[in-house]
């Protein structure tokens, strides 16, 4: 499940909240200048960034660093850049995910390195460039501010909800060898929906009545 990456983004909160919030500016380009580091070093050593989801010495030190670096450095991105207006913006965000999903390894078992470099590019500059394109946006229609605004809605529930949907689908798959695309694409697309579908479910019927709940509670 995603429960693993979850344990390590509480961790980065607590870190946020009892502390590193109060960091300059100066001093979080140094946490996260460090945190790239070590990102870039686990990506070289192990060839890419996998690992964290068990509860080790070695695996909480991958996640810890798999984490720190993202999560603080979308925070200082924030506090320093200001974004611009970019026309198309979806569009060039969409090119950069598709480039980077498209060649999701390079390199072989013989240079692992390679790809800890590759996965180091994306992460610490091709990722944050994503996130700072995206703020850049301009959103020109009411319906284009309605289909980004459910977008962001369940962006989090979608990811809680959609790992067990796509163990069945992977399971699926794993059973009926050499099947072709033709015939995967419609279940693909069921996948899809149905994990859209449980994400807004989750949306209306958890997330925002505890968050108003809660926002009564700490009021």
């Amino acid at each position: 499940s995603v429960g693993w990456s979850l344990f390590f983004e509480y961790l980065a909160n607590i870190l946020y909240a009892l502390w590193i919030r109060k960091f300059s500016k100066t001093a979080l380009s140094i946490l996260v200048g460090i945190a790239a580091i070590a990102l870039a070093h686990l990506a070289i050593t192990n060839g890419d960034v996998s690992g964290g989801w068990t509860l080790n010495v070695e695996q909480v030190r991958i996640g810890l660093t798999r984490t720190i670096y993202p999560f603080f450095a979308g925070l200082l991105l924030s506090r320093v850049a200001k974004p611009a207006r970019i026309k198309n913006a979806f569009l060039w965000c969409s090119l950069l995910v598709a480039i980077v999903l498209y060649m999701p390894r390079i390199s072989g078992a013989e240079h692992l390195w390679m790809n800890g470099i590759y996965e180091s590019v994306c992460v610490i500059v091709v990722f944050p460039l994503i996130v700072y394109l995206g703020a850049s946006g301009v959103i020109q229609t009411q319906s284009e501010n309605r289909i980004c605004k459910f977008l962001g809605d369940i962006s989090y529930p979608l990811y809680l909800v959609h790992y067990p949907l796509v163990y069945f689908y992977v399971a699926w798959i794993s059973n009926h060898k050499g099947i072709t695309i033709s015939q995967t694409w419609p279940y693909a697309l069921l996948i899809l929906t149905g994990s859209i579908i449980l994400a807004y479910a989750a949306l209306k019927w958890y997330d925002q009545p505890v968050r108003k709940w809660l926002r009564k509670k700490l009021a």
